[in-house]
């Protein structure tokens, strides 16, 4: 089996920061969310990857290498426009071949063990019945923002339709899918739809419409797409939760380090209370400050008389003098800090698409 990863997408829910990096390659937990991805398929024990990339291939190529770094052979796949999930399939052909593969969304994270999913539509392909497709599903509150499957009495899929205004269930479609070569039948016949993409849903449902079985799980756990600001907060809490404690970096006997915590080695807390969960990075420095639950400080950055909770410092930032810093996504190479000049003022730079509360 071989995996497709998408990774293509420009991420304008997350300007500014996606302005200078790939969505896929912002960090949770000091991991680009990209990665987890990459590791969950090899764990499966697919190595073979093929990924999609658009505008910010050059970078996601940085990031992912080879895929030596993961135990995979990565094969990047251009995408000119991003023309659609199906579109994307088509687009891998001659990658994939004949063979079975899982696609995966490259910014989407799940509590879902993919060697459990791919395991159990091997299994399914052995059976009277073989299915051409696997869908995993899960209940949501919005179900006009997503794909959405109907189900049977037996809870067999019956039909699928996307973003609809009027949607028949609330059980949508979570960005991994497993499928048989059969599928690119499928996306060759289908048309382009009113968004001028090529929707994997109107894949699926062609599938079903030719009479084949498209087999579906419903995920219990959770389940993110980090494209926002909120619910990438959330990703990184829900990461940082299932670290396992580990200290290597310095602790000095005025600080505190409480929890579930894991300081990278170079990093150096000083006079400082760290409470976990918590991520601290290489080299980075936590001077007469605290640190509370759920953050993520990137490595290099530093962190002097300041408290700083529920947020992510990505790679070289600095926050100074900042009684209180909460609920924030903080780029690399930024600074936030409190002036000392006067007269006493507010003063910004600010560059588009930011988002400032000021208390």
């Amino acid at each position: 089996m071989k995996a497709l990863v998408l990774a293509g997408g420009a991420g304008t829910r997350l300007r500014p920061i996606t302005h200078t990096r790939a969505k896929q390659l912002v960090p949770v937990a000091n991991k680009p969310i990209l990665f987890y991805g990459i590791e969950s398929m090899v764990a499966a024990g697919i190595t073979e990857i093929g990924v999609i990339v658009g505008d910010t291939r050059d970078e996601v190529m940085a990031g992912l290498g080879d895929g030596s770094q993961f135990g995979a052979e990565i094969t990047y796949i251009p995408q000119d426009a991003p023309l659609g999930l199906a579109h994307c399939v088509l687009i891998a052909r001659e990658f994939l071949g004949d063979d079975d593969f899982v696609m995966y969304l490259g910014d989407n994270l799940l509590e879902q063990d993919l060697a459990a999913f791919v395991s159990a539509f091997e299994a399914a392909r052995s059976a009277e019945q073989p299915p051409e497709a696997q869908i995993l599903l899960k209940k949501v509150p919005d179900p006009h923002r997503f794909g959405i499957a109907t189900l049977d009495a037996d809870g067999h899929v019956v039909q699928l339709v996307e973003k609809p205004a009027d949607p028949p269930s609330d059980l949508a479609l979570v960005g991994v899918y497993l499928f048989t070569a059969r599928i690119h039948d499928a996306v060759a016949a289908i048309e382009p739809s009113g968004r001028g993409e090529l929707e994997i849903t109107d894949a699926i449902q062609w599938l079903l419409d030719q009479g084949e079985r498209v087999r579906c799980e419903l995920l219990e756990g959770w389940w993110i797409d980090t494209g926002k600001l909120t619910p990438l907060l959330e990703a990184n809490r829900l990461i940082l939760e299932r670290m396992e404690r580990r200290v290597d970096g310095s602790v000095d006997e005025a600080s505190s380090v409480e929890g579930r915590v894991v300081i990278a080695e170079g990093a150096e807390i000083v006079n400082s209370t760290v409470r976990g969960p918590v991520a601290i990075g290489a080299g980075a420095r936590i001077v007469d400050s605290f640190v509370g639950p759920f953050s993520a400080i990137g490595a290099n950055c530093v962190v002097e008389r300041s408290e700083v909770e529920h947020s992510v410092l990505m790679d070289d930032s600095s926050v100074v003098d900042i009684a209180r810093l909460e609920d924030s996504l903080i780029g690399s190479d930024a600074s936030v800090r409190r002036s000392a000049r006067k007269p006493r003022a507010l003063r910004l730079m600010i560059g588009d698409h930011c988002q400032i509360d000021v208390e």
